[in-house]
């Protein structure tokens, strides 16, 4: 099941959706570049924007390939949000079933529905993680895999140590594992895969990209920043992640007099809310910051990768 994401990867990773910052021209970059590229569903607004984008990537990843037969490029997903609030949801699940989007990320809420309807055109369901409740209820809804979001991840983020939740979840989970948080760096990539899961998140790598759709700001204070620069805090969309702490400064705030975030008022879909407002000034980033400190195109930092990811294999070997 695993090969049919990972037969075209030249990496084990998968370039996390992130709101905003995450658009076709990004996942088009991340899949030629060898690496599955991903976004968020409501990235694509108003909703009939979506149809556009999927037809965007499918075209363009399927002429690629067309010219590029010896490596064709690895295959893309969409996030979907399951919240009950996001009213978009049945409307853009049935999108990915029109275009038969390889893969679906799921997000904030049990997968059932989307699960079922993702298998019926033939599709792979992975659903994000942050505590063993959430994984052992993604199991039971039928999830292909599982991305566990740990401490550091970009965005909304869980609490537990990579070491610790991978261990746990194995114990009673044998499927296809991803692992978030603060993976910035090709060592970093075989280091996970030690550890025992079989792809990587990454998203913060790529948010100062040229291909990325971040603010000319936003992707200079990325370059700027170092893992103290992190402030974990659910302000913002009622769900703990990790921010930024010049962007909340710049927004009038005092990062260390945060008050509680309200995980009742969030609100997701069409309708959007304050919070999806705020998103756009308080921006998103993981405890792998301090790894990057110069902009480049995907293609260059998925060969930055590439080349640390075989160095570190080397090294291994001859240790």
């Amino acid at each position: 099941m695993l090969t049919r994401l990972t037969a075209s990867l030249t990496l084990p990773v998968i370039g996390s959706p992130m709101f905003i910052v995450s658009g076709p021209e990004l996942v088009i970059a991340q899949c030629q570049a060898g690496i599955l590229g991903a976004f968020p569903a409501l990235n694509a607004r108003p909703a009939d924007v979506l149809r556009e984008w999927l037809q965007q990537i499918t075209q363009t990843l399927a002429d690629y390939d067309a010219q590029h037969p010896e490596q064709p490029s690895a295959p893309f997903a969409v996030n979907q949000i399951v919240h009950p609030t996001n009213d978009r949801l049945e409307h853009d699940v049935a999108l990915c079933a029109e275009f038969k989007v390889p893969l679906v990320i799921t997000s904030l809420h049990a997968p059932n529905q989307v699960v079922e309807k993702v298998h019926a055109y033939g599709g792979l369901v992975f659903h994000d993680v942050t505590t063993l409740r959430h994984a052992k209820k993604a199991i039971d809804a039928g999830v292909d895999g599982l991305i566990l979001v740990c401490h550091g991840a970009g965005g909304h983020a869980g609490r537990l140590n990579p070491f610790a939740f991978v261990a746990e979840v194995r114990r009673f989970y044998d499927g296809p594992l991803v692992l978030a948080g603060a993976i910035s760096k090709g060592e970093q990539i075989v280091a996970a895969q030690v550890l025992g899961v079989d792809l990587v998140y990454m998203g913060t790598r790529f948010i100062a990209t040229q291909e990325a759709n971040a603010q000319a700001d936003y992707k200079q204070m990325v370059l700027d920043a170092a893992a103290g620069d992190i402030v974990y805090t659910n302000l913002f969309t009622g769900v703990h992640g990790n921010y930024l702490r010049q962007s909340i400064e710049q927004a009038g705030l005092d990062p260390d007099a945060l008050p509680e975030g309200d995980k009742t008022s969030m609100r997701y879909g069409s309708g959007g809310s304050s919070k999806a407002k705020a998103w756009r000034d308080i921006w998103g980033a993981g405890q792998g910051v301090g790894a990057i400190a110069s902009m480049h195109s995907v293609a260059e930092e998925v060969a930055t990768l590439r080349q640390d990811y075989q160095k570190t294999l080397d090294h291994l070997r001859r240790l």
